[in-house]
């Protein structure tokens, strides 16, 4: 399994039954080297929550590949009126796909779409983290989200391979809170995401994963691990 860290919280996973993207925001990233070019087809988009840096590019890759798009069931509804191929999930609901299964957690963070014409705040509903079970591998994608206890659980529940967790501070948790969902999660690797990508989400990802010792895997936007 190929798992490729686009930059920002966008994450490309490449298993030998399916491509997946996790909150496309490559097109509107300056710090990403990829394009939407540069992906492979894509079989299912899946989304964290509703804000633009998270699902910017979703409408063009899932009409330009017929992508199967996985969601809060608000969000995925709000997708298939503009005639995109949509499943709807709620927290704590697990599907089997063919490519594997995926489970909503819950996250503490905002959900909207913003229409900035009308000046009106479209509701997206929760938002949400992911639970990805593929190929006998565990991968946990946080979203943008607070720290919060349940992470315990999380961590228990599950035997992670690989963990996504925001660092970036003032919208998301900060480093020194990321530092106690990783000791929470367990996981085998610990990868900081949506950080740097705007001035003030600006932090040392470097340091971050030192204090984690050998858990801790700064990769660059564009880079790839294999699990």
């Amino acid at each position: 399994m190929h798992v490729t860290y686009v930059g920002h919280s966008t994450v490309l996973i490449q298993t030998e039954k399916a491509n997946l993207i996790i909150d496309p925001f490559i097109s509107g990233n300056s710090h990403t080297p990829l394009s939407l070019d540069d992906l492979p087809k894509i079989d299912a988009v899946l989304l964290t929550h509703g804000h633009g840096d998270h699902i910017l590019d979703t409408q063009a890759i899932a009409e330009r590949d017929g992508s199967l798009v996985i969601a809060i069931a608000e969000l995925a509804t709000y997708f298939s009126w503009s005639g995109l191929r949509v499943h709807g999930m709620s927290i704590g609901g697990s599907y089997t796909f063919p490519f594997g299964k995926v489970k909503l957690t819950q996250a503490f963070h905002g959900s909207s779409i913003t229409d900035s014409e009308h000046k009106q705040i479209i509701y997206a509903g929760m938002p949400a983290g992911l639970l990805l079970s593929l190929e006998g591998k565990t991968i946990y994608h946080a979203g943008d989200t607070a720290l919060f206890s349940d992470m315990k659980l999380i961590g228990e529940q599950n035997d992670l391979d690989l963990a996504f967790l925001p660092i970036g501070d003032n919208f998301t948790m900060g480093p020194e809170d990321a530092l106690i969902a990783a000791k929470w999660l367990k996981a085998k690797r610990v990868v900081p995401i949506h950080y740097n990508t705007f001035p003030v989400i600006t932090q040392d990802a470097d340091k971050f994963a030192d204090q984690l010792g050998g858990h801790g895997y700064v990769v660059s936007p564009g880079q790839t691990l294999e699990l």
